[in-house]
């Protein structure tokens, strides 16, 4: 199981990292629309190896059979370690190659609440906001919190998926239940 869960969870944080990677510093130079979109198809991508992983375990090391539970497990460490290659690909993104991102996803944020006829006060909220987040951002324990929270919760919706729709009992379980 380790091997197939380390290879698969490989494959699905260089997909994450690379789609990120890429798709954020174009972001970054040519405005910030659509990137959320671009994300989180990428990381459905990415996390589509999650259902091989668990297909591949049950079939050519369990003899067809899984759990859900051991099916949920696999997915889980699958999306652990593509998450923690996003977390650190974005940590080397964000702090050498784009170092002022926070600034200029800042001023993005602030111009479209202007654009979009907020009032004074909902777009102070918004400054004040901003600046928050690009304090906890200086913290390296927050930076990485923050951006396992985008992807993480992704991985473990696809693995309850792929668990739910993959697990198989064994003939003999299957007759006493």
């Amino acid at each position: 199981m380790k091997k197939n869960v380390l290879v698969f969870g490989s494959v699905s944080g260089i997909i994450a990292s690379t789609f990120m990677f890429i798709s954020m510093y174009y972001c970054s130079r040519n405005g910030f629309e659509g990137s959320m979109l671009v994300g989180y198809a990428s990381m459905l991508i990415a996390f589509s190896f999650i259902f091989v992983s668990i297909k591949n375990y049950r079939d050519k090391y369990n003899n067809g059979v899984v759990s859900f539970g051991k099916a949920f497990q696999i997915g889980a460490l699958v999306a652990l370690i593509g998450s923690t290659f996003y977390v650190v690909t974005w940590a080397f993104e964000y702090n050498f190659v784009m170092p002022d991102f926070m600034e200029r996803y800042s001023q993005n944020v602030i111009e479209k609440a202007t654009k979009s006829g907020a009032t004074q006060a909902s777009i102070d909220a918004q400054i004040a906001q901003m600046k928050e987040y690009t304090e906890m951002y200086k913290n390296p324990v927050f930076f990485a919190l923050l951006t396992y929270m985008e992807i993480l919760p992704v991985g473990l919706i696809v693995s309850l998926i792929a668990a739910l729709i993959l697990k198989k009992k064994n003939k003999e379980q299957a007759r006493t239940v």
